[in-house]
């Protein structure tokens, strides 16, 4: 067992800070909190006075300790394009860009050294868990999920499927729905294999690109596979005006409707951006447990609209933070938490100054500070039904550790809020001087 002794703060309820000040977190051998004692309990000196002697106190003394954050939504083969096009249309982002970049995964070397660098990007910047769309590419996407386990990040990793010729280029797709399917159960079996042995876990996604790159055929044959081996599933929802059109077009219904109907759309389901989802749409997410990744950086870039993120917390939808690299330029998710923040402020007030104040903006969609950090911490936890993103008995430890000491006025504001705050929108990477996971250091 060890004891960390730390200045921990989280979010157990939304948009609520708790402040554990020199708190003491007892973590056993497979990464998981047993107890929490603070200070003013009659055994807090007997137990720091222990695990001193015996060697398994492991002191942060006055650097604060947060959550590590879970990013729900990363495409790792873009990672090299970061800030790359980001003033283009999507059309040509992706044909230009993305597409291209994404085919090279077919040479494992450089698949090997563009995955090795983003994790380890990641990790550093205090990301402790991962969502990830790999490429087509079936042994590219198991080195993925080999890459993170080795390096100490529990991932979720999808080999990306893409079928349909009519929205795919011919450079860059599966061959056939059928090797689409084998590929993805093949893919499914190596990584559960791989997992047996990750202490903090690597898990496999039935990956959809999004609807409009699959046929009929793949959509209904990846939604059995899901069930079959239990597995989570992620896609691109909803996100900008064409895909929400297409989709309408196609088939006549909206995306949540008809990758509900192909078994798409489950409580392990990561729906990515989801703009354009109404509230019918929340109601079936809440029905069946899906959950959103929201991406506030690369939505203001491609999405064509902001996240409704306070009406749909109020409709019960699990929500979590993405990062969407490349379509977002940044890897931190502090980065999008703040534009969290300030979507949510452009949403409420409107963007359009010729039109009326009253009638500008959407009314009451706020999101504060603490509750953006919910979102990243253990709004992230909920989507994957993972015990991850606070400091309590029977949560996994993660956790990244900061240096506060050059922030300006952070000593002058007393409050957790206040103290909170400063951490998130002012703190740089070079600040996080620990990372751990699963009780174990990766940084």
């Amino acid at each position: 067992m060890q004891v960390f002794k730390g200045n921990f703060f989280h979010t157990p309820v939304y948009g609520k800070v708790e402040y554990l000040r020199n708190g003491l977190l007892l973590v056993n051998e497979r990464g998981i909190i047993i107890d929490l004692v603070l200070s003013d309990n009659p055994s807090y000196s007997e137990i720091f006075d222990e695990a001193r002697t015996n060697g398994s106190l492991i002191d942060f003394d006055d650097k604060c300790v947060l959550p590590g954050f879970v990013d729900l939504h990363i495409h790792a083969p873009q990672w090299p394009q970061a800030g790359v096009a980001l003033d283009e249309p999507l059309n040509v982002w992706l044909d230009e860009c993305t597409f291209p970049l994404e085919a090279k995964y077919a040479n494992i070397d450089f698949a090997k050294k563009v995955y090795s660098d983003l994790v380890q990007q990641l990790i550093n910047r205090g990301t402790t868990t991962a969502v990830y769309f790999a490429t087509q590419h079936l042994n590219a996407s198991i080195e993925l999920a080999r890459i993170s386990s080795n390096l100490g990040q529990r991932a979720f990793v999808g080999k990306v499927v893409m079928d349909n010729q009519e929205q795919t280029h011919d450079y860059y797709r599966d061959v056939s729905s059928e090797q689409a399917i084998l590929d993805t159960e093949k893919f499914i079996k190596a990584v559960r294999k791989l997992g047996e042995d990750v202490k903090q876990g690597v898990y496999p996604v039935v990956t959809p690109r999004f609807v409009p790159s699959c046929t009929d055929q793949t959509l209904e044959a990846l939604g059995k596979l899901a069930k079959e081996y239990d597995t989570y599933i992620q896609t691109h929802c909803s996100e900008g005006q064409w895909e929400h059109d297409y989709v309408v077009e196609r088939f006549g219904k909206r995306d949540t409707e008809v990758l509900a109907d192909y078994g798409l759309l489950t409580n392990k389901s990561i729906m990515d951006h989801c703009n354009f989802i109404d509230e019918r749409d929340g109601e079936i997410f809440a029905k069946h447990g899906a959950a959103i990744a929201h991406c506030p950086i690369s939505n203001a870039y491609f999405a064509n609209g902001v996240l409704p993120v306070k009406r749909l917390k109020q409709q019960g939808v699990k929500l979590g933070l993405g990062t969407d690299i490349s379509g977002g330029f940044s890897p931190s998710l502090y980065d999008n938490i703040k534009q969290t923040v300030i979507s949510s402020r452009m949403l409420t007030d409107g963007v359009d100054v010729k039109v009326e104040q009253e009638k500008r903006g959407v009314f009451d969609s706020k999101v504060s500070i603490l509750e953006s950090f919910y979102l990243a911490t253990k709004g992230g936890g909920e989507a994957l039904n993972l015990p991850v993103g606070t400091f309590e008995k029977g949560q996994i430890f993660d956790a990244q550790v900061l240096d506060s000491s050059h922030l300006p006025g952070f000593s002058m504001y007393k409050t957790p809020s206040s103290q909170l705050a400063k951490l998130l929108y002012l703190s740089e990477q070079t600040d996080i001087s620990e990372v751990w996971i699963q009780g174990i250091k990766v940084k």
